[in-house]
């Protein structure tokens, strides 16, 4: 089951909002494999990024459970929702004599990713990535298909007290907020990637920021706003990176995890429909 976005407060023609509410969406620690490494790295990144299942489901956990004391509220908030993967790639980029040179460098990908907990679905990812030998830093950000191209992306960045109201569902006034422009850069069947080149004052703002709200609009013209949390993200980036051999396999935990749910529900589905008998499938005969 999807979780739901936003989409108050829509100016004339589909304007951006000056307020959002975070969706009832999960959090984890994550990114995609194959197809979702390519949206990841539209320059050609060939990493294999993975689940972490053990922190991921034990998040999931909480959110399902009752509200924890204010202690394991702390705790689980200081949980990193951001994870730094690296891998040597081959580059090719030509030499001073003009002719072209392959060498190996470090691509590395600071990321973060909430899904649907019921389906693995990515609701929205967004990635630091670092080449080594290049001062750039790029943001990637990427959302589900269906959201208008040509508009692009606009981010905010929200400090802790605007973060902690979106996060509760209530109105933020982010009106004084400047809006971060980032372009589609490319689609495929997980989704849509925007990118931008980072500068450092839109770094700064990032790594000083508790949460960033990510606003697309949609086929029918409403503003979505996908939530993604900071915390953590400035000891992820500056940090070592994670097994990705662990990572891979804590991926595939995880994934079998999402099958079982996926599994349990349509059995449940199935003995509700035959505890109902003919009563429950009378609706669906009629249209």
């Amino acid at each position: 089951m999807r979780g739901k976005n936003s989409n108050e407060d829509i100016g004339a023609g589909g304007g951006w909002p000056t307020h959002s509410a975070q969706g009832e969406l999960i959090d984890m620690k994550a990114s995609t494999m194959g197809k979702g490494v390519r949206a990841l790295g539209a320059a050609g990144l060939g990493l294999a990024l993975a689940f972490s299942a053990g922190s991921a489901l034990a998040q999931q956990k909480k959110t399902e459970a009752a509200k924890p004391a204010p202690k394991a509220a702390d705790a689980a908030q200081s949980q990193s929702a951001w994870v730094k993967l690296c891998e040597k790639a081959p580059v090719i980029a030509k030499g001073k004599d003009g002719k072209e040179e392959r060498t190996e460098k470090s691509i590395c990908l600071t990321h973060h990713e909430r899904l649907d907990g019921n389906t693995g679905m990515v609701l929205v990812s967004a990635a630091i990535r670092q080449v080594e030998g290049q001062d750039k830093q790029h943001l990637m950000v990427m959302v589900p298909l269906g959201m208008a191209i040509q508009p692009g992306l606009r981010a905010k960045i929200y400090e802790k007290t605007m973060w902690d109201q979106a996060q509760k569902n209530e109105k933020v006034d982010d009106s004084k907020i400047e809006a971060i422009k980032l372009n589609f850069s490319l689609c495929h069947p997980a989704g849509c990637t925007a990118e931008l080149d980072l500068d450092k004052g839109i770094m700064d703002k990032i790594q000083a920021g508790a949460g960033m709200m990510v606003f697309a609009i949609n086929a029918n013209g409403q503003v979505i706003a996908f939530p993604v949390p900071l915390n953590g993200f400035s000891a992820a980036l500056s940090g070592a990176p994670i097994d990705n051999v662990k990572y891979s396999e804590a991926r595939k935990g995880l994934m079998q995890q999402i099958a079982l749910r996926q599994q349990a529900a349509i059995e449940e589905y199935k003995k509700k429909q035959a505890e109902g008998g003919g009563a429950a499938a009378a609706p669906a005969q009629k249209k």
